[in-house]
């Protein structure tokens, strides 16, 4: 099934974050366990494992600032841009449940501070998914933008990208 599907989405940009995490191959299960032959394993995939129920899942490593693993969801965004909203120039006004989920300030010249609203995102592309109005917002903060469409007024914050600038920064 992914290689049917690897065909059908080549050359599909909005598909091009989902290609990367299908596999190459298709390992051969054994009728009995479901476990992987390991002499039929090919050597560039690695190890996956089903996912236990009722257990949390982590993003991958990434050890920035006491937050161990990547966020997986809309609330890890939240949490990560409030660890480094000061640095990036944002005074945070409020958060809310509501659209646009926080409203702050961030300063455009000496002394001089503007509004922004922000809506939080886990991926930017979530944003038209959600079918959220493009005028109440002005940035949309996620963790990967994969919204290649995005409306040009609308600006992009990609923590994935600012968080290795800033642990560059710190080294």
């Amino acid at each position: 099934m992914p290689s049917v599907f690897r065909e059908f989405a080549q050359g599909k940009p909005e598909w091009a974050d989902v290609l990367p995490l299908l596999p190459t191959t298709s390992p051969k299960q054994t009728s009995s366990n479901n476990s992987i032959l390991a002499d039929e394993r090919p050597m560039a995939i690695q190890q996956r494992h089903r996912k236990l129920e009722s257990r949390p899942t982590y993003g991958n490593p990434i050890d920035f600032r006491g937050l161990r693993h990547e966020p997986v969801n809309e609330d890890g965004v939240v949490f990560l841009f409030g660890m480094v909203a000061k640095e990036l120039g944002y005074m945070v006004e409020a958060v809310q449940a509501g659209f646009p989920d926080c409203e702050a300030k961030r300063q455009i010249d000496a002394g001089k501070w503007q509004r922004v609203r922000i809506e939080f995102e886990f991926e930017s592309r979530n944003f038209r998914d959600h079918g959220h109005s493009e005028d109440g917002c002005d940035i949309i903060v996620c963790w990967r933008h994969n919204w290649p469409n995005c409306p040009s007024h609308l600006e992009i914050l990609e923590l994935a990208s600012v968080i290795k600038s800033l642990a560059k920064s710190e080294d």
